[in-house]
């Protein structure tokens, strides 16, 4: 199967619709479909306002129809509801194709969380963009009920994965600071609450690994928190590995994919009963979940971490692969591709 995955989220951005997308891009591959990308890369863009390092594509409609009539693919989902998503959406309703989109983004709780604008505003446009859809696809259970609650229909789960081999514990950090070591992983702006977790007057040692458009205040509001900055890979890995807890003070995110990889190293998560945590973690093996975030924390401390890696272990990209591919909507008879695909392939 030919696939077109449309997606303004995309390296160099660092971010979990990135990682979703290039793990199950990946995972196509092994299972034999060929997929197309598109996104902001070698595309004319601005910068988002309030996130300079996110780039927004200035895509043109005629770019889009050549590009997918020479990939002729067989189904065609757009993961995200900017420039890129916006402009294959018109092709796709235009020339009465079937599509599938994601919502992997709360953008009316981000929006709400920087500026003064009602959710409901904001939700309301979302429900537009996704309405042409014939499925909407959600990361969890309580994010899909949601979405119907809000009116969106044709909802289905498409759940995540996180890579074992590379999340482990077998090399953790070994840091030099006091102990318990409470670790954070994210993009460090105001929608992700980490204040929450820095305001804790908890024992021991607060690292926030990330980077953002807070982490400057951040750093001079709490100098005693350890602000790394970003850290991909092993090295991410080894510095979850050698902490002990993760703390997870969102109440905006759909999922949390951070929150599976900390409990592939081992570690227990912290987090409020809120979307996202409520799916991921099973409060009181893999983590702790409560309205107070430092009970939430104090609890996790007690919990076993081989229980927490016993998870992760369940979710894999594969079987999350398997969902996404069930839920594509196929075009028709496939069309022939011509030669320019594989160049236009990213």
């Amino acid at each position: 199967m030919r696939i077109v995955i449309a997606t303004d989220a995309w390296s160099p951005q660092v971010n979990g619709v990135v990682t979703t997308l290039r793990q199950t891009r990946e995972e196509l591959g092994h299972l034999g479909h060929s997929v197309l990308m598109m996104t902001p890369h070698g595309r004319r863009s601005i910068p988002c306002p309030g996130y300079p390092e996110i780039r927004l594509a200035l895509l043109q409609s005629d770019e889009v129809a050549e590009t997918l009539q020479m990939f002729a693919p067989d189904a065609i989902h757009i993961a995200t509801e900017g420039p890129v998503g916006l402009a294959v959406r018109h092709h796709c309703v235009r020339w009465g194709l079937p599509f599938t989109t994601a919502y992997h983004t709360r953008f009316p709780e981000y929006l709400r969380a920087r500026a003064p604008i009602p959710v409901g505003w904001t939700s309301a446009l979302l429900r537009r963009f996704h309405s042409r859809a014939t499925r909407v696809m959600a990361p969890t259970w309580s994010t899909q009920q949601m979405l119907e609650s809000r009116g969106f229909g044709d909802v289905a789960v498409w759940s995540r994965g996180v890579d074992t081999r590379l999340f482990c514990a077998d090399e953790p950090c070994q840091y030099d600071l006091t102990r318990p070591i409470w670790v954070n992983v994210g993009r460090v702006a105001a929608e992700k609450n980490i204040e929450a977790f820095l305001n804790l007057p908890l024992p021991g040692s607060k690292v926030v690994i990330g980077d953002g458009p807070d982490r400057e205040r951040l750093m001079r509001k709490w100098p005693d928190c350890h602000f790394p900055g970003y850290r991909f890979g092993e090295d991410l890995a080894s510095m979850l590995a050698g902490a002990d807890a993760f703390v997870f003070p969102s109440k905006t995110d759909t999922f949390g994919l951070v929150m599976l990889e900390a409990m592939a190293c081992g570690l227990p998560v912290a987090a409020f009963p809120v979307t996202g945590p409520v799916d991921v973690v099973r409060n009181g093996v893999t983590g702790s979940l409560h309205p107070d975030l430092e009970q939430a924390c104090l609890q996790a401390l007690s919990l076993n971490p081989a229980h927490s890696r016993a998870y992760a272990e369940s979710r894999s990209w594969r079987a999350a692969t398997e969902q996404f591919l069930a839920h594509l909507a196929p075009i028709g008879k496939p069309r022939p591709a011509t030669p320019q695909m594989t160049r236009l392939a990213s």
